[in-house]
């Protein structure tokens, strides 16, 4: 007995050809040529014949392959499930079974034999088990069967009601405070299966803010997974250390004679050059992390030895790997792209943005992309002070899909020298647009924080 034969005798015996729709069927899902024949033949015949199934003669005599059956007592539903995961139990072992002609005599290897032979050569071990990987997966879903379409707004309301108090419990999704409380305020915070997105131009503290976010996910108790493509894991370590010291205010710095609280100096402790007493107290502060750090980090940098392969496959395995609640990319454009489907400029990067973004969606993360913006002639006053200025939506560069497939897109302007910066909102699909955030910005000393309500300018803060 064949399913796929039985499926499409049923198709024809019951004169409904949606039903090969309804169940999600394709050419694929059929083993012999015969069925894969008669497949498209009902197809299109039900095109061409207002939906109408030709009868089991006519299928007969288009296709003498196939043999039609009669009186199938089946649900459409069982023989399509049947019919799929019997096609997909058939590729699956051609592709580890030899050929043979018909003689008995084998013409060449299996697929599997193949791939594992030029490992032995000297190949790519990860490439081999990707393979894998990747049969196993697309093997899986093509054995689904779609029963419903959508969520019905009428009688699904139970749906509806689980799923509100998943919500209400943070059981289903779960919202990440910003440290900044006006762009918390703005954007809602950051809700799990969105990506956001943020850009500034060359050297203008991008990557520095969005750590902030990120590590303030991570001491709320998310787990944080950043993929560092430009910076060494020392580097990043260093950041993050500096930061939380800031945020603790562990050490006075003083800044145009005024005394505030910060942190270990940056550049001391990457250079490993603290003082005797600064490096006793620094030593102990990382000691104490898990009292601060609700969740985790873990940071994959460019000089890790086993981080050649940054596709969006390997990032989704990594997440999966850390349980990441929270996912930093930085830069976005030092990804392995997707191929360009459409062979258009710019499409492997816009058909990547668009993979991040179902990523965030399938995994439930939120996913920050960071980016550039374009450059332009800094403008200075007479005293040789930069404008501090925050790029348009125009300006997102690499990439406009980016533009589209954000749920938010903050741009950023900082100027380490004179301390300041801002932030701010220039896409929020909740609303916030326009929202500016005045901060505070010596990343050198662990402290990045939003000018206080009151401090329009910032005298406080010696400036």
């Amino acid at each position: 007995m064949s399913f796929g034969t039985s499926l499409l005798s049923k198709v024809i015996e019951a004169n409904d050809p949606s039903a090969l729709l309804r169940y999600g069927l394709t050419r694929n899902d059929f083993q012999t040529d015969g069925e894969r024949a008669a497949f498209e033949y009902i197809n299109n015949y039900a095109e061409k014949n207002g939906n109408q199934a030709p009868t089991a003669e006519m299928v007969a005599t288009e296709v003498p392959t196939f043999q039609p059956e009669f009186s199938i007592e089946a649900p459409f539903e069982y023989l399509a499930q049947k019919a799929k995961e019997a096609a997909v139990m058939s590729d699956f072992a051609s592709k580890f079974n030899d050929k043979y002609g018909a003689n008995g005599v084998k013409t060449a290897d299996s697929e599997f034999v193949q791939r594992f032979n030029r490992v032995q050569e000297g190949g790519n071990p990860q490439e081999f088990f990707d393979w894998l990987q990747t049969v196993a997966e697309q093997s899986k879903i093509r054995t689904s069967v779609r029963k419903t379409v959508g969520t019905n707004v009428v009688t699904d309301i139970d749906k509806f009601r689980a799923e509100y108090e998943k919500r209400k419990s943070g059981e289903s999704f779960r919202i990440w405070n910003s440290k900044f409380p006006t762009l918390n305020k703005a954007i809602g915070g950051y809700v799990s299966s969105n990506m956001y997105v943020v850009y500034g131009k060359s050297g203008r503290g991008k990557s520095a803010i969005t750590l902030e976010e990120s590590i303030n996910c991570a001491v709320q108790g998310a787990n944080v997974l950043i993929w560092s493509m430009e910076m060494g894991w020392f580097e990043v370590l260093v950041r993050i250390y500096v930061s939380l010291s800031g945020d603790q205010g562990v050490a006075l710095t003083e800044i145009d004679g005024q005394q505030m609280e910060a942190g270990f100096d940056s550049r001391s402790v990457r250079q490993g050059k603290l003082s005797e007493e600064f490096e006793a107290a620094f030593m102990d502060f990382i000691e104490t992390l898990n009292t601060i750090i609700d969740g985790s980090i873990t940071v994959r940098a460019v000089d890790d030895k086993d981080f050649d392969s940054r596709s969006l496959k390997d990032l989704k395995a990594d997440i999966e790997q850390t349980n990441a609640d929270v996912v930093m990319v930085d830069p976005f454009y030092y990804l392995d792209y997707e191929s360009n489907s459409n062979k258009t400029t710019g499409g492997a990067a816009a058909d990547t943005s668009k993979k991040m973004r179902r990523l965030a969606g399938t995994m439930d993360v939120v996913i920050f992309a960071i980016t550039q913006a374009g450059e332009d002639d800094a403008v200075e006053d007479e005293d040789g002070n930069r404008e501090i200025k925050l790029p348009k939506r125009k300006d997102v560069m690499k990439t406009s899909a980016l533009l589209q497939d954000a749920a938010v897109l903050i741009p950023v302007d900082t100027n380490a020298r004179e301390g300041r910066g801002l932030i701010g909102v220039n896409k929020g699909r909740d609303g916030g647009e326009d929202e500016v955030v005045e901060i505070v910005y010596l990343p050198q000393v662990g402290l990045i924080k939003q000018v206080a309500a009151g401090e329009i300018e910032l005298k406080a803060y010696g400036f």
